[in-house]
């Protein structure tokens, strides 16, 4: 079948071409010459009796999502201009590009040098870019991002956060504490509350070490 097929479109082409160049004895025999090359080269190299066997294309890559991801629009809310931002980069980061979402919350941050969203996200995504480390370019992010907003708690809690990514429970518990013993809405506190019993149980059971921090000042200091 492959052979009837293959000799089929050498008698088309042939055909079609020859009729152009029949006054053209030269262009004929190179025709000519390139249709019996066309057929040699299938003669070695053509397996018409084997199976086909497609290629399925390799499954795009979806990881879990991130405890910013699950927790930001409450903290910052989902329908201003950095959300759009913020959903972009999540994308990259869930397909496991954490540089093109730190590159991409890096130029918007730029551009919008006083939105304290941008500069919290920014903060997460270097971390996240990192391996879960704090960086002195995460830690200046989200140090951008307290002094564009004092009063708000969301850049000291995703500080915090990102210091109990890296491993740092102390030091997250000591910046959720001092979040928590302020006067904060309802939906905030909860946030906290929740990562704060999360922290007490994993000591409990043994799963980090050590005992509750006395407390000290761990935000990040400003330039």
């Amino acid at each position: 079948m492959g052979w009837a097929i293959m000799i089929g479109l050498a008698l088309a082409i042939g055909l079609g071409l020859g009729w152009f160049l029949r006054h053209d004895k030269g262009a004929l025999q190179f025709l000519a010459a390139a249709l019996l090359l066309a057929l040699a080269g299938y003669s070695w190299q053509g397996r018409p009796g084997f199976a086909g066997a497609p290629r399925q294309p390799p499954a795009r890559q979806s990881l879990p999502e991130s405890e910013f991801a699950k927790t930001r629009e409450d903290m910052l809310g989902r329908f201003d201009r950095a959300a759009g931002w913020l959903n972009m980069a999540e994308s990259f980061q869930s397909r496991g590009d954490y540089q093109t979402a730190a590159e991409l919350l890096q130029g918007a941050a730029r551009r919008n040098p006083r939105d304290v969203d941008l500069w919290v996200g920014l903060g997460n995504a270097l971390v996240l870019h990192g391996g879960g480390m704090m960086s002195p370019a995460s830690q200046l992010a989200f140090q951008r991002a307290q002094a564009i907003a004092p009063d708000h708690p969301a850049p000291r809690f995703f500080y915090g956060l990102a210091l109990a990514q890296g491993g740092d429970f102390d030091g997250a518990e000591r910046i959720w504490r001092e979040l928590a013993a302020g006067d904060l809405p309802s939906s905030y506190r909860r946030l906290i509350d929740e990562r704060l019993q999360a922290i007490a149980a994993a000591r409990a059971s043994g799963e980090i070490p050590g005992g509750p921090p006395q407390p000290r000042p761990t935000t990040p200091r400003q330039n």
